[in-house]
């Protein structure tokens, strides 16, 4: 009989969210792959979980894997746990879950909480079609880059974000979307200082920018997405552009150029001007 490979969610704050299987499961099993064997040694130590605890972060996830996938071969469990949340979702993971559903061993999910789903089932932003982008780039430039990509976006779009960059991040998105684009801020989730807000970009700006307690703690943002009207304008426009491009440049070179212009995806104009030719 080989092992199971149980990916376990854990508490983002509030530790009475934690199921009762998740405790029973990491009980269970032979040996627990912890991002930060520190920080989840403590959350063991309250449930008086006295599992083997090893370090699998993204720093030396790669060089684990085959190890874990021997372990369950020879029919050991493990379980898969992150600092906080679901794993796999902005943190590590992936590699151990792919290897061992390639290696045709089973892996179970222990589901729990996922601070970008808390925040969006409390944020009143659409929630029937979203897109999960993860951290922004950390520098302005490339953020502002990857926001322009994203502007004609119509699903409701769920980012992290550092907390000593929320008030950047949020200049950065009101320049690029305008101030008028809604906004939920979703910090300290399930904790003691737990707040969640939806507002227009520019005043949420602004309260950010005057209150430093909400640049603190571990912060989630739900952004509305484009209407599709906004989204056709888009197109409109880059068919414009890509026309005008077109008539003195190859396809290539033009898509690129009208990616710069419009902050749409290069691949996509590409495709949009070999239409454009036919």
């Amino acid at each position: 009989m080989t092992g199971v490979l149980y990916v376990v969610a854990t508490p983002i704050g509030n530790l009475e969210d934690w199921s009762p299987r998740a405790v029973a499961t990491l009980k269970a099993v032979s040996v627990i792959a912890a991002e930060d064997t520190r920080h989840s040694g403590r959350l063991m130590q309250h449930f008086a979980i006295g599992t083997r605890l090893i370090a699998v972060h993204d720093h030396n996830e790669g060089a684990k894997v085959e190890s874990l996938l021997a372990d369950l071969q020879e029919g050991r469990d493990i379980a898969l746990i992150s600092d906080a949340g679901t794993p796999l979702i902005s943190d590590p993971g992936y590699r151990l879950v792919a290897a061992a559903q390639q290696a045709g061993l089973r892996v179970v999910p222990i589901p729990g909480a996922c601070a970008a789903i808390t925040a969006l089932s409390a944020a009143g932003i659409p929630s029937d079609r979203f897109v999960f982008e993860g951290f922004l780039p950390a520098r302005s430039a490339a953020r502002s880059e990857r926001l322009r990509e994203l502007a004609g976006e119509t699903r409701t779009l769920i980012f992290y974000e550092a907390p000593h960059r929320v008030q950047e991040c949020l200049q950065d998105m009101a320049t690029v979307l305008g101030n008028e684009r809604r906004v939920a801020l979703g910090r300290e989730l399930t904790k003691t200082f737990e707040t969640i807000r939806q507002l227009p970009l520019g005043e949420m700006l602004a309260w950010v920018s005057s209150d430093a307690d909400q640049q603190r703690g571990e912060i989630v943002l739900i952004l509305e997405g484009a209407s599709a009207e906004a989204g056709e304008q888009d197109w409109r426009e880059a068919d414009r552009v890509l026309a005008l491009l077109l008539a003195e440049l190859p396809v290539k070179q033009a898509a690129g150029l009208a990616a710069g212009i419009t902050g749409l995806k290069k691949n996509a104009l590409y495709e949009r001007a070999l239409q454009l030719k036919a």
